[in-house]
């Protein structure tokens, strides 16, 4: 098939699989979800940008027919209600947005944007649930009650979800019985994979900022400055030991420096140096305690700096731990089962992987969430057997395995959904 862009952008040209070695999805559902995916990996948009990823998603949830669609909510954010008489309200939700990552894939649909990916299979997931809508659309006689379809913006700044909250989401469309979502992960495509019931599937996680403010000057004469660089590479030292000597080894968490910026020049002692923190732990009591252990550390290594100032601290992002509903979970898990057999839905350990979703759960909304596989079935055999591990989330080379992958989604969003619906009389 052919991926087009904007009138007058870049093109890309691809010939893609349509079968499915997946769950048996129609191809009137299936081909067009397939288009969709496509086509939004090769034009990914970084957070707070997707305008067009946005467009493209609403005009699939238009086209079903009876799918009222509104854009803008809380940024790009799309919301489309599929009514279908009265019954339960039940979300779907889905990510619009892409990462700063330079695909190294080999797709024939690879990105067509320098430095922009679709790497955490977020293409995936709205391609699944617009399938999911398209299926639910068609079989309608099956359920009675409101599909709502969510396209959340700036889900890997861990904003998106919250503006949407704030901008009336669920004042505006009602607040559902139940939020359901699914996440791309590098275990076999044509499986999913649950937390055990009442446990977390994924940490809470708290991104800080810290600006150490030194003294700058001149490289000859370091007597006369106050070094940003070196109390900032202290604390990074330093910081490491609050998960190995200030947590319970019983205890989960991570806690990573994945920025530092500093100077410009060798010669010249810069006046401050940056820090980028991500903090990652299954409570929120744990959060607190570590996001305070990280502030006395680096104050305590700026005062050890002579630094003139004390440093600054900014939360740019925080999101709770991620626990599915055990109630609604249980009879997911039996849905699953019953789609694609026992053996190919799985128990996954909690993660420190982390996303905003969890926000969904306002007010005591129950959760739906489950791991779905992408990677294909040499890939995987190659990885077992000793070869090239198989890409994560993340990683430049990182490509779903979507002929099985995306039908499987489809019908793991229905098959939930259908569960929480009111049943049609006969």
């Amino acid at each position: 098939m052919t991926v087009t862009g904007k009138p007058g952008g870049p093109t890309a040209t691809a010939t893609a699989p349509t079968h499915s070695m997946g769950p048996a999805v129609p191809r009137e559902v299936l081909r067009p979800a397939l288009e969709l995916c496509l086509d939004i990996h090769a034009h990914p948009e970084l957070s707070g940008a997707e305008r067009r990823t946005a467009d493209r998603f609403a005009a699939a949830l238009t086209r079903l027919g009876g799918c009222t669609v509104t854009r803008g909510v809380g940024g790009h954010g799309v919301a489309g209600a599929l009514r279908n008489g009265p019954g339960p309200r039940v979300l779907l939700r889905a990510e619009l947005d892409a990462l700063p990552v330079t695909e190294q894939s080999g797709l024939p649909y690879a990105s067509t944007v320098p430095g922009v990916m679709h790497a955490c299979g977020h293409d995936l997931h709205l391609a699944a649930v617009a399938g999911a809508a398209a299926e639910l659309a068609r079989r309608r006689d099956r359920w009675r009650g409101t599909v709502l379809l969510v396209g959340q913006p700036a889900e890997e700044t861990l904003t998106g979800a919250r503006a949407m909250l704030d901008d009336g989401l669920y004042e505006r469309f009602g607040t559902p019985a139940l939020v359901l979502a699914q996440h791309a992960a590098p275990i076999p495509a044509g499986t999913v994979a649950h937390a055990a019931p009442g446990t977390p599937l994924m940490s809470g996680s708290v991104t800080l900022d810290a600006v150490i403010h030194g003294r700058g000057g001149h490289a000859a004469t370091p007597h006369l400055t106050a070094d940003p660089v070196l109390a900032a590479a202290a604390a990074v030292v330093r910081l490491q030991s609050v998960v190995a000597r200030e947590t319970p080894p019983s205890e989960q968490a991570v806690l990573t420096v994945g920025a530092l910026r500093a100077g410009e020049a060798a010669n010249i002692t810069p006046s401050n140096a940056r820090l980028g923190i991500s903090i990652r732990a299954f409570t929120d009591e744990s959060l607190t305690r570590m996001t305070a252990a990280a502030r006395r550390i680096i104050e305590a290594e700026s005062t050890a700096s002579a630094c003139p100032d004390a440093p600054g601290f900014t939360i740019t992002s925080s999101s709770p731990p991620l626990t599915p509903d055990a109630t609604a979970m249980t009879a997911i898990g039996q849905a699953h089962e019953k789609l694609l057999g026992p053996h190919r839905v799985t128990r996954t350990p909690p993660t420190t992987a982390t996303e905003d979703f969890p926000h969904f759960g306002t007010g005591g909304v129950p959760l739906g969430y489950w791991l779905l596989g992408v990677t294909g079935a040499r890939a995987w055999r190659q990885a077992r057997a000793g070869g090239p591990p198989v890409p994560p989330n993340h990683a430049p080379a990182f490509a779903p395995d979507v002929r099985t992958a995306l039908p499987t989604g489809i019908a793991a969003l229905t098959a939930a959904a259908l569960h929480a619906l009111e049943e049609a009389p006969a």
